[in-house]
């Protein structure tokens, strides 16, 4: 998880322009933008294939299909930052999904600031003339 250090915390920009066609290359699935449902702050975008959705459902939790892992991700299954379901919409092509939640833990990501408070969103970096800023 080393090679992950940098991407996830530094300010070069490497955005991984073939995420989709690896995406493509694996379990069918749709994107999933995840919203906190008060602050209207956008937290994650992930996969959820099927399976997900209907755990989703079934269980008010948002869930996922990691791509990385070719698994069912149940968010906040290990580190008890769940996110609870207010409501699933579908987008008018109905090849997209939005996850209006309310975070039940300290953050939504899986890093952490450098005095270990896990981040709220996974947006944390500004792109500016071409390099990354952290957010406060």
């Amino acid at each position: 998880m080393a090679e992950m250090k940098p991407l996830e915390e530094g300010a070069a920009l490497a955005i991984d322009f073939n995420k989709l066609k690896k995406v493509a290359a694996g379990e069918p699935v749709v994107p999933v933008c995840v919203q906190d449902a008060d602050s209207l702050e956008v937290l994650i975008v992930a996969y959820a294939n099927e399976l997900a959705l209907k755990h989703t459902m079934e269980s008010g939790i948002a869930t996922f299909w990691s791509t990385s892992r070719n698994e069912l991700w149940i968010k906040g299954a290990t580190s008890g930052d769940t996110l609870k379901i207010v409501e699933v919409r579908v987008n008018c092509e109905q090849n997209s999904l939005l996850y209006r939640v309310r975070p039940q833990g300290k953050g939504a990501c899986h890093t952490k600031w450098p005095d270990g408070r896990t981040r709220a969103s996974c947006y944390y970096r500004r792109l500016t003339n071409g390099q990354l800023t952290f957010v406060s």
